[in-house]
C-alpha cells in the first residue's frame, strides 16, 4: 500500500468519526442551545441588574452620564430593577414576545452612548477607533442577535419537534 491511499485512508477514516460524533452531538447541540442561550441571557441581566440595583456597578456612572436629564439616584436602579426582571423572565422563558421586545429595546437604547458620549465611545472622534466604553456597548450586538435566536422559538409547542 502506497504512503498516498494511506494518507486517503486516514482522512477517510477521520471524516467518518467526525461524522459518527455530528450524529450525536448535533442532535445533543440542537436541543440544548437555544434554552442554553435563553438561560444566559437571563444571568447576565440579572447579574448586570442586581449591580446596578445595589449601587455597585461599574457602568453607573456611564450610563448617568449618557441619560443625563434623569436623575441618576433614580433611573440607574430602576434600570437595574427593569434589568432584572427581564433577566427573570428569561430565566422562566415567560412572556418571551414581550420580554425580547423590551431586550432589544433596552439594548438599542444602549447605543444612545455614541450619540450622546461620542467623546467616551470613541478614540479621537474616529468611529472606527473604540474605546473601553464603546467595545462595552458593540458587544450588545451579540446579546442583540441571541435575543433574535432565542426569539425563532416564540411559537414552539410544547413537545415539538424541533427541526
Amino acid at each position: 500500500m502506497s504512503a498516498t491511499s494511506t494518507s486517503a485512508k486516514a482522512v477517510r477514516s477521520a471524516w467518518s468519526l467526525i461524522d459518527r460524533v455530528d450524529l450525536v452531538v448535533i442532535p445533543f447541540l440542537r436541543r440544548v442551545a437555544v434554552p442554553l442561550l435563553r438561560i444566559s441571557l437571563g444571568i447576565v441581566f440579572v447579574w448586570f441588574g442586581l449591580l446596578k440595583v445595589f449601587e455597585v456597578s461599574p457602568v453607573a456612572e456611564f450610563v448617568a452620564r449618557t441619560v443625563y436629564w434623569v436623575d441618576p439616584k433614580v433611573f440607574v436602579p430602576a434600570l437595574g430593577v427593569f434589568e432584572v426582571t427581564l433577566g427573570v423572565l428569561l430565566l422562566l422563558g415567560r412572556m418571551m414576545r414581550l420580554t425580547l421586545l423590551l431586550f432589544l429595546a433596552q439594548m438599542v437604547g444602549t447605543f444612545l452612548t455614541f450619540i450622546v458620549l461620542p467623546n467616551v465611545t470613541f478614540q479621537h472622534g474616529n468611529p472606527l477607533l473604540l474605546t473601553v466604553e464603546g467595545e462595552f456597548v458593540v458587544k450588545n450586538l451579540v446579546l442583540i442577535a441571541a435575543a433574535l435566536v432565542v426569539g425563532t422559538t416564540v411559537r414552539r409547542k410544547p413537545g415539538a419537534s424541533r427541526r
